[in-house]
């Protein structure tokens, strides 16, 4: 190969290769950025100092492990909130900063912006992508903006309420279960178990009017969920695992391959199923069918009126506060695209992750006197009246707020009237502990004994 030579003032000419100089201009390029990005990290560290933080676990992890999925985890958080109830910055090692939001005047800058300028943030999405595709819940930007418009009106209320029928049919499914397992002595029952096959039994035959007789038989598809949940949180916790070059080697990565495609199959084959029989059976015929075998039973007499879920006042507070005390999503994170002002006058710089803690917002001393007190009163209108519409948001706030919220409200009230004219429910001896993960759950199931009210009548 040729060599160049290239004079230098007061030096001798250099011989040299273009390897060479293509050497010094991408080392040129590579050391551009590290100075810009490291410029722009002391700039942010310096910017977030006005956030009070909490003492660091370790000196270069930071607070990994302070706030882990497990009932420990959400102590430290609702410790942390008790101590810095407007927010407080968190490290995960020595150079990913995290703001945490738990306050209704904090979050409102946040909730209140377009998506564009808070989307959901990359780290937190991504592990859930191969499961769940691009839909309305990952995508951003166009994408979600024209999916959104999409499904809103199908959320709407008045289109729900031939949905409650099938509310009605999949819960007296499981209480029929119940009644049964009650019969043979089987008293103690895992909620979470029986009321997930009874959603799912629910969703399909409102999403895919397809019956798969989930509530009769063991379902592979809810196991296969609970497996993928796990493995994302999972997966969240270790930063090796969060290159997916890595984590598709290890064991955990080809189970959560294998969980992938199994619930990619299952979907598939019911929506291949309700492709086949919908050009036989049209949708006006679907729900005709629907309004001839309604049952005339305590919950359908309620819902004859416009109004009708309205007339279950004092349920609905209860439901709320449940949902105050245990949100479903625990957490939502958002990025900012732009510095975001907060009303105290405190900047978020640009780039930043702020994670919202809903079950912080509704854990606040300053917001919620007692907050872990049970009180369904603090829903009654009167006392609602003075409190930010943002110190109860189990389904988010803003504009990517959970759009099936209306859907999840109708359906948990239903099913709860359902329940409670049914049975009697007692606490069994094992104390239930939260694990959040995607969802808030129990660490070893949610048990309760059930009694037949029948059984205490006669």
């Amino acid at each position: 190969m040729s060599l160049l030579s290239l004079p230098w003032p007061g030096l001798r000419p250099v011989a040299t290769s273009p390897w060479l100089l293509l050497l010094l201009v991408v080392g040129s390029w590579l050391l551009a950025h590290v100075l810009a990005w490291t410029y722009a990290f002391y700039n942010n560290c310096r910017r977030l100092q006005c956030f009070p933080q909490p003492p660091k676990r370790h000196w270069f992890w930071g607070h990994l492990g302070l706030m882990t999925p497990t009932e420990e985890g959400l102590k430290n958080s609702t410790q942390m909130v008790a101590t810095y109830s407007q927010g407080f910055t968190i490290w995960l090692g020595p150079i990913i900063p995290f703001i945490v939001l738990c306050h209704p005047d904090t979050i409102r800058s946040i909730t209140n912006a377009s998506a564009a300028i808070a989307p959901k943030d990359d780290l937190s999405i991504r592990f859930l992508k191969p499961w769940l595709g691009e839909g309305v819940l990952l995508s951003g930007g166009d994408k979600w903006s024209r999916h959104r418009r999409m499904l809103t009106p199908a959320f709407h209320f008045n289109i729900l309420k031939p949905y409650i029928t099938i509310f009605n049919k999949s819960a007296n499914i499981m209480l029929d279960k119940w009644q049964h397992l009650a019969s043979e002595g089987s008293s103690r029952l895992d909620m979470f178990e029986h009321i997930s096959l009874m959603t799912l039994d629910s969703l399909q035959k409102c999403i895919f009017s397809f019956d798969s007789h989930c509530q009769e038989r063991p379902s592979e598809y809810i196991a296969t969920i609970l497996e993928l949940s796990a493995l994302v949180e999972k997966r969240s916790q270790h930063i090796l695992q969060h290159m997916d070059f890595l984590y598709y080697l290890t064991h955990d990565g080809r189970r959560f391959h294998r969980a992938c495609r199994m619930v990619h199959d299952f979907t598939d084959a019911v929506i291949r199923e309700r492709r086949r029989t919908l050009p036989t059976h049209g949708i006006d015929d679907f729900l005709k069918d629907k309004a001839k075998s309604k049952t005339l039973d305590f919950i359908d007499v309620l819902l004859l009126s416009k109004d009708d879920l309205a007339q279950l006042p004092f349920l609905t507070m209860c439901v709320k506060e449940s949902l105050r005390l245990h949100p479903p999503a625990p957490f939502i994170s958002r990025r900012c695209t732009q510095d975001i002002v907060l009303p105290d006058g405190r900047v978020i710089p640009k780039g930043i992750i702020c994670v919202i803690t809903i079950i912080g917002v509704h854990h606040n001393p300053t917001v919620w006197p007692d907050p872990e007190v049970y009180d369904p009163f603090r829903f009654d209108p009167e006392n609602s009246k003075q409190r930010s519409p943002l110190a109860f948001i189990p389904f988010s706030a803003g504009p990517r707020n959970c759009i099936g919220q209306a859907f999840a409200m109708a359906e948990m009230k239903v099913v709860l009237a359902l329940m409670l004219l049914h049975f009697r429910f007692l606490p069994d001896h094992t104390e239930p502990r939260r694990k959040p993960e995607l969802i808030m759950r129990a660490e070893g199931g949610l048990w309760l004994r059930v009694e037949p009210l029948n059984v205490g009548l006669q």
